[in-house]
C-alpha cells in the first residue's frame, strides 16, 4: 500500500474511537447531543429488530401470517419515516434537526417494541393473537 494511500485513510481508521468516546451523559455541543441521539435510535433499533426476529421466528411455519406481519412492519416503517419527517419539519436545516428527528425516531420504535412485544407475551388458545406461544 503506497504511504500516500495509507495517509489519506488514516482519519477513517480511528473514527470508531472517537465515536467509542462519546460522553452522551456529558454532552454539551449540539453535535455531540445529536450523535447521541442517533446512538439512541440505533439501540430501539437493534431491539425492535431483535424483537421482529423473534416473532418472525415463531411465525416459521405460517407463511401467511409471516407476510401479514412483513406487510404490516413494512407499512408501520413508512409511517414511522412519515411522522417523523412531519413531526421535525419545523427545525429542517437547522443544527437541532438532526436531535429531533431522531428522538422521534426512537419514541416511535420504542412504542412498536413495545406493541411488538405483546405479541411474544400471547397464551396458548388466545384465538385474538396472532402469534403462538412459546
Amino acid at each position: 500500500m503506497s504511504p500516500r494511500l495509507l495517509l489519506a485513510l488514516t482519519p477513517f481508521l480511528f473514527t470508531p474511537i472517537a465515536h467509542a468516546a462519546v460522553d452522551c451523559a456529558n454532552a454539551s455541543d449540539q453535535a455531540t447531543i445529536n450523535q447521541c441521539a442517533g446512538q439512541d435510535y440505533k439501540a430501539a433499533d437493534n431491539e425492535l429488530n431483535a424483537v421482529y426476529k423473534q416473532i418472525k421466528e415463531r411465525l416459521k411455519d405460517n407463511a401467511e401470517a409471516t407476510k401479514l406481519l412483513v406487510d404490516a412492519q413494512r407499512a408501520w416503517v413508512g409511517f414511522r419515516d412519515a411522522e417523523c419527517t412531519f413531526s421535525s419539519s419545523g427545525v429542517t436545516g437547522g443544527s437541532v434537526y438532526p436531535l429531533v428527528y431522531s428522538s422521534c425516531l426512537t419514541g416511535v420504535t420504542k412504542v412498536r417494541v413495545e406493541a411488538l412485544k405483546q405479541y411474544l407475551k400471547c397464551e396458548e388458545g388466545d384465538m385474538s393473537c396472532p402469534v403462538p406461544g412459546a
